[in-house]
């Protein structure tokens, strides 16, 4: 229970601290107008309060990944509140902030285009591929896992039909103006996922929930620990309650609508932590609920011998035993209503990122539907294939958009601040670097390493490690020296 408390603690300091710091070194201006205010069109660029557009972010970017990554993260031990706390605080809230804050100063464009500004039209044409493709595995997520937990409530109802339901509310929300649908059904949502993050939290705390504790050893508590090391696994395995490279396609729905530059810190960084306090909460419950992290490894295996969904039945025996039954109704609406409300906003930021692409305006419906159908299809086609197997890929493909998003930002950073007279201005480049450099060591090893990769055995993990270092120190000598050519 003292990590967790701990943990809390760190994060919260951590977004009043740091993540000002982060802000000063942006060098944020409230008196310049945000795109919401010069492009505004009443379907995409459209001006809300910042208690919603918080409120919309943190929905957006608060999916499956804080809860059921967070509960595949616990597996390997401690060491994941580790990676939750400080891969949220350097990490996670660095790569939001920046990459909302980016589109604000390019008029609310989407990743690609803000990747291809800063390292050239062939990262840009890259950049739009692998965003298409993760938004696509995500929706396809974010279908598949809700309509598992609403069959498991309303068990006469099949999971094809909740699949039906969920991607005919996709498709709305897609189409309609981001202030109509999204803007005024999240606040329900909102509440739903508060309650159960809180109300999981207290239960912890009533029922002395035996959490783990880092000081009782950070070693690797996962069922074949050689198979599955630490590094990179649980880095990947834990994305969105860390750093996840979707939240950069996220960001700018956004940026097109906050009406100063000051919100920043709030809505892209403060949702980043609260996403972090919701993964927390999630690692520690699954960690306890059964005993010990044993426990939970066990009733994995056993879920998997069924051929059942291990995280559904996990939080679902989390919230009713815990909060009851009624109780465990909200709960599971708050959880439902996570991945849901990130899967619609994905497939709006796939369509606007098409539209940059092909420069087609989306004012008009017909436009926006001319983009929209092929990427329902699609979404529809990947919905066909086994759960564990899209979530894998997107859970690295997630982390790969996050590494080019912070190199991205870095590239950015030391070009508006090399002749700034501020020291922070002039340093800020190293904020997003030093985690782009550790994030590019985890997706390369991981793809080597992994059983979705090209699974080198045990044995031979050294091979993949070493051309990890090699690719990472051959992308951090290039950085250097590209910034000693533009300095000159």
């Amino acid at each position: 229970m003292i990590s967790f408390c701990i943990a809390i603690v760190v994060l919260i300091l951590g977004y009043v601290f740091y993540g000002a710091l982060v802000e000063r070194a942006f060098g944020i201006d409230e008196k310049r107008q945000t795109p919401a205010l010069t492009h505004t069109d009443g379907v995409d660029y459209v001006p809300m309060s910042g208690w919603k557009i918080f409120l919309v972010q943190f929905l957006n970017i608060a999916g499956l990944g804080p809860i059921f990554g967070a509960i595949m993260g616990i597996m390997y031990g401690p060491s994941a509140f580790l990676w939750i706390v400080f891969g949220t605080i350097f990490a996670g809230g660095v790569h939001d902030f920046l990459s909302g804050m980016m589109s604000v100063r390019h008029d609310g464009e989407s990743l690609p285009n803000l990747v291809g500004h800063q390292l050239g039209a062939g990262m840009k044409i890259f950049m739009n591929i692998l965003s298409i493709v993760l938004l696509v595995l995500l929706t396809t997520n974010f279908m598949t896992g809700p309509a598992s937990l609403l069959h498991g409530l309303v068990d006469e109802v099949s999971v094809q039909t909740w699949l039906f339901i969920i991607f005919g509310y996709y498709i709305l929300a897609t189409l309609l103006p981001v202030d109509k649908l999204i803007g005024n059904i999240y606040p329900v949502f909102g509440f739903c996922l508060l309650f159960m993050a809180v109300g999981i939290m207290v239960m912890m705390f009533v029922n002395n929930a035996p959490i783990p504790e880092v000081f009782d050893g950070l070693g690797n508590t996962q069922p074949k620990p050689d198979e599955y090391p630490i590094f990179p696994m649980m880095f990947v395995s834990i994305a969105c309650g860390a750093i996840s490279g979707f939240h950069a396609t996220q960001s700018p729905i956004m940026a097109r609508c906050l009406t100063n530059e000051k919100q920043g810190h709030r809505i892209f960084y403060g949702a980043m932590v609260a996403e972090g306090i919701v993964a927390l909460i999630w690692a520690a419950a699954a960690g306890s609920y059964w005993g010990s992290i044993d426990g939970l490894n066990a009733f994995v295996a056993d879920a998997k011998a069924q051929g059942l969904n291990p995280q559904s039945l996990i939080v679902n025996d989390i919230s009713v035993g815990w909060l009851g039954k009624l109780g465990g109704i909200l709960a599971l609406i708050g959880v439902v209503a996570a991945p849901i409300t990130s899967g619609d906003t994905a497939l709006r930021s796939a369509r606007l990122i098409v539209a940059e692409f092909t420069k087609l305006e989306q004012k008009t419906i017909w436009k926006r539907l001319i983009i929209s159908i092929p990427l329902f299809a699609c979404v529809y086609l990947f919905s066909l294939i086994d759960f564990e197997i899209v979530w894998r890929y997107f859970s690295w493909t997630n982390q790969t958009l996050a590494m080019f998003t912070l190199w991205t930002a870095a590239v950015f950073l030391y070009k508006n601040g090399r002749d700034s007279e501020s020291a922070l201005r002039r340093n800020a480049f190293l904020m997003p670097l030093l985690p782009a450099i550790f994030m590019t060591m985890v997706c390369v090893s991981y793809i080597l390493i992994a059983p979705e990769g090209l699974h080198l055995a045990p044995a031979n993990h050294w091979i993949g490690y070493t051309i990890a270092g090699v690719v990472t120190a051959c992308a951090t000598i290039g950085f250097c020296v590209w910034s000693a050519k533009y300095k000159k």
